[in-house]
C-alpha cells in the first residue's frame, strides 16, 4: 500500500522554505562548494631560464608596464636569486613575502611553510609609488656568504658534482641566496582572474630547492623557456630542458629573446629577419618542439615601447604573438574547466529542484483528489477515513526498524571503504615505498619504487570506486522496495566517479617518474633531502586521497539522508492530514477553504519551477558566453551563493526565486 500525506504543511510548500531545504542537502552543497572552490583555482604559467636570458624583463613587459618602470629587478648577470611567485589574493594587501633560506635546515616543505605566516618576512608594497615599489622588489636579488659546510647543509654545494658547484671567495665562502621563496600578491587584471607568474632561478637553484623540481614547475599548466636569441640553446639551457621541462604533459612556450642584439647596420632588414627564422628553426629543431612554439622577440624593446606608448616599436618587439598565444592556449582551457563545473552544478540544481517539486506537487494532486472525493460526505464518512488514517500511520511507522537495518549495513560498508582511502593507509604505503629506495644501493632503485607506490595508490582508488558501487547497488535496491511499500520517492544521486582522482595520480606519477633518474637518486640519499621528498609526496598525495573518499563520504551520506528527510516529511504529513480531517469534522465550510489553498500552492510551485528552468538556463548561457566566467573575487559570478551553515536561505538564488 502507498501512504500519501493529506494535507502538506505550508513550510514544504513554500519556494523560499523549499530552496533552503535544497541548499542544506549534503550532496548539491558538496557540488556548489566544488564549483567555488574550481573557481578559485590558479592557472600557473612558470617562466623558466638560465641566467642572463631576460626572464625577469619579459615579466616586466607583460606585467608591470603600467607602473611605467621596470619593477623587477633585471639588470645585467643574476638578478633574481630565488623562485617567485606573482599572484593576487583580494583578501591581503600588496605585500612581498619572503621566506628565510634556513627553513631548509627545518625540513619542512613550501606547502607546510604556506600556512605558517610567521616563518615568513612581509614587506607592504606600494603600487602607486613605482620607486617605491621597485626598490622595495630588489630584496628577490639579495644573498648573504656562508662557509662552504654551511653552502653544502643549505643544498647549494655538492661535493658529487663539483663543476656545478658555485665559486668561493678568498676566504672560501659560498655566495647563496638569502630567501629560499619569494611571494608577490599584486592587483595586475590578469592575476586577479586566477593567473599565477612562476619566476624561477638559473639552473643550480632549480637543483636545490626539491619543492619547486618535484612540485611547482610539474603542476603549471604552462612553461615559458627562455634563450638568448644570440646563444641559441646553450649546454646549461638543454640541461634545463632535458631534466625539468622536457614532459608532454605540459604547454611548452620557448622564447628567443634579445633579437634586437641581432640588429647589424652593416645587414638589411630583410637578412636580420632570415637570421633570427634560421635561429627559430634551429631552436625548434633542438628542442624537438613545433617551430610556432618558438616566438623571438626583444622583451626590453617591448617593455620601453609600453613605458612610452609607442605602438609600432611594440609591433617591432614581437611581444604581442606571445601574449596572444598564452591567451588563445590557456585562457579557453581555463573556460572549458569552468563550464563544464557551472554545468555540473546547474545540473544537480535542476535534479534536485525537479525531484523536491514532483513529489510535493504528486502529495498535492493526491491531497486534491481526497478532499474533492468527501465533498458532502457524512461526518459519519469522515470519522472512518480519520480512522484510517491512525492505521495507515501505524502500518507505516513498521519501515523503521527496516530503516535501522538499512543504516546499520551502510554504516558498516562505508566504515570498510574509507578504511582503504585514509591518511594512515596513504602514510603506510609511502612509508613502504621509502623502505624499498634506502634498501637499494645510493637510492637507484627509486624509480621502480615509486612506480610501484603508485600502482598500489591506483588499487586503493579503484577498491574504493568498488566499494562505492556496491553501496549504490545496496541502497539502490533498498529505495526500491521502500518506494514500493511505504510510499517513499527515495532516488539516488548521480553516481560518484573517482576516475579524475585516478588521472591526478597518473599526473603525478609522470610528472614525478622524469625527477628520479640518476641525479634525483643520488640527491635522495641524503636524508634531509628525502626527507623533504617524503613530506612533499605524501602532501600532494593526502589531497587526491581526502578528496576522492570525501566525495564518496559525502555521495553516501547524502544518499543515505534522504531517508530521514522523507521520513520527518512522511510524518508530518500524516499529522497534517489528521488536523485537516479534524478541521473538516468541526467546521463544513473548511473543506472549500482547503481546497483553494491547496490549489493556490500547486500553482506557486509550477511557477516557481518554470522561474528555476529560466535561472539554470541563464546560467549555462552565461558560462557558454563569456571568455572568463569570474567575478573580481575569482568566483562563479551566478553561482556565488556564499553557502549558508543553518537553513538560511542563499541571498542570490533567492532573489531569482522570488522575482
Amino acid at each position: 500500500m502507498r501512504y500519501h500525506p493529506f494535507a502538506l504543511s505550508c513550510d514544504i510548500c513554500e519556494p523560499r522554505s523549499l530552496l533552503a531545504d535544497l541548499l542544506n542537502d549534503a550532496h548539491l552543497r558538496q557540488q556548489l562548494r566544488r564549483a567555488q572552490r574550481l573557481a578559485g583555482e590558479k592557472l600557473v604559467v612558470a617562466f623558466v631560464a638560465e641566467f642572463s636570458r631576460g626572464k625577469s624583463e619579459l615579466i616586466n613587459a607583460i606585467f608591470f608596464a603600467d607602473a611605467g618602470k621596470r619593477v623587477l629587478p633585471a639588470t645585467p648577470g643574476r638578478t633574481t636569486m630565488c623562485p617567485v611567485e606573482l599572484a593576487y589574493d583580494p583578501e591581503e594587501p600588496p605585500t612581498l613575502s619572503l621566506l628565510p633560506i634556513e627553513t631548509r635546515l627545518e625540513g619542512l616543505s613550501l606547502g607546510e611553510l604556506r600556512s605558517q605566516p610567521r616563518a615568513w618576512e612581509h614587506v607592504v608594497l606600494n603600487v602607486k609609488q613605482p620607486d617605491e615599489l621597485s626598490q622595495a622588489l630588489t630584496q628577490v636579488m639579495r644573498t648573504r656568504w656562508v662557509t662552504q659546510d654551511e653552502a653544502r647543509t643549505l643544498g647549494f654545494w655538492d661535493d658529487e658534482r663539483p663543476d656545478e658547484n658555485p665559486p668561493r671567495d678568498a676566504q672560501g665562502r659560498v655566495e647563496v641566496p638569502q630567501w629560499r621563496h619569494a611571494l608577490i600578491n599584486y592587483p595586475h587584471p590578469l592575476l586577479k582572474q586566477g593567473l599565477v607568474v612562476l619566476d624561477t632561478p638559473g639552473l643550480n637553484a632549480i637543483g636545490a630547492e626539491p619543492e619547486l623540481t618535484l612540485s611547482l614547475l610539474p603542476s603549471a599548466h604552462a612553461t615559458v623557456f627562455i634563450l638568448g636569441a644570440d646563444t641559441g640553446v646553450t649546454k646549461s639551457d638543454m640541461a634545463i630542458w632535458r631534466d625539468h621541462l622536457d614532459t608532454h604533459n605540459l604547454a611548452r612556450f620557448v622564447v628567443l629573446n634579445k633579437i634586437d642584439a641581432l640588429v647589424d647596420p652593416l645587414a638589411t632588414a630583410e637578412q636580420v629577419a632570415q637570421q633570427i627564422e634560421a635561429q627559430r628553426q634551429a631552436t625548434a629543431r633542438t628542442l624537438a618542439i613545433a617551430p610556432e612554439r618558438v616566438f623571438p622577440l626583444s622583451a626590453r624593446q617591448a617593455l620601453a615601447a609600453r613605458v612610452a606608448g609607442d605602438a609600432k616599436g611594440l609591433a617591432a618587439s614581437r611581444l604581442v604573438e606571445l601574449e596572444e598565444a598564452l591567451s588563445q592556449q590557456l585562457l579557453p582551457q581555463r573556460r572549458q574547466v569552468m563550464q563544464q563545473v557551472v554545468s555540473d552544478a546547474v545540473e544537480d540544481v535542476e535534479i534536485h529542484v525537479a525531484r523536491r517539486l514532483g513529489d510535493a506537487r504528486r502529495q498535492l494532486a493526491e491531497q486534491m483528489l481526497e478532499l474533492r472525493g468527501i465533498r458532502g460526505k457524512s461526518t459519519a464518512k469522515v470519522r472512518l477515513m480519520l480512522k484510517r488514517v491512525e492505521e495507515e500511520t501505524a502500518e507505516f511507522e513498521l519501515c523503521t526498524t527496516r530503516l535501522q537495518a538499512l543504516r546499520v549495513v551502510h554504516s558498516r560498508m562505508l566504515k570498510d571503504m574509507l578504511i582503504g582511502l585514509s591518511s594512515d593507509r596513504l602514510r603506510e604505503e609511502v612509508a613502504r615505498m621509502q623502505s624499498e629506495m634506502s634498501a637499494s644501493l645510493l637510492n637507484l632503485g627509486a624509480k621502480k619504487a615509486f612506480m610501484g607506490l603508485c600502482k598500489r595508490l591506483r588499487g586503493l582508488l579503484e577498491a574504493g570506486q568498488a566499494s562505492g558501487n556496491e553501496i549504490r547497488d545496496m541502497l539502490g535496491a533498498s529505495f526500491t522496495k521502500l518506494n514500493a511499500e511505504f510510499g517513499f520517492g527515495l532516488a539516488l544521486p548521480k553516481d560518484p566517479d573517482l576516475a579524475r582522482y585516478l588521472r591526478e595520480l597518473e599526473l603525478i606519477e609522470r610528472n614525478y617518474v622524469q625527477y628520479l633518474g640518476l641525479t634525483q637518486a643520488l640527491r635522495l640519499s641524503q636524508p634531509k633531502f628525502m626527507e623533504q621528498f617524503r613530506r612533499m609526496l605524501v602532501s600532494k598525495l593526502r589531497v587526491v586521497f581526502e578528496n576522492a573518499s570525501g566525495e564518496l563520504e559525502l555521495w553516501s551520506k547524502a544518499a543515505s539522508a534522504q531517508v530521514d528527510s522523507q521520513l520527518r516529511e512522511r510524518r508530518r504529513g500524516f499529522r497534517r492530514r489528521r488536523e485537516a480531517l479534524e478541521r473538516i469534522q468541526s467546521a463544513a465550510g473548511e473543506l472549500e477553504q482547503r481546497i483553494a489553498e491547496i490549489e493556490s500552492q500547486d500553482q506557486r510551485l509550477n511557477q516557481f519551477l518554470g522561474r528555476v528552468s529560466e535561472f539554470t538556463s541563464m546560467v549555462r548561457l552565461h558560462s557558454e558566453s563569456q571568455p572568463m566566467p569570474l567575478d573580481d573575487a575569482g568566483d562563479i559570478g551566478l553561482l556565488r551563493l556564499n553557502l549558508p551553515t543553518s537553513a538560511e536561505p542563499a541571498p542570490v538564488l533567492l532573489r531569482h526565486a522570488e522575482a
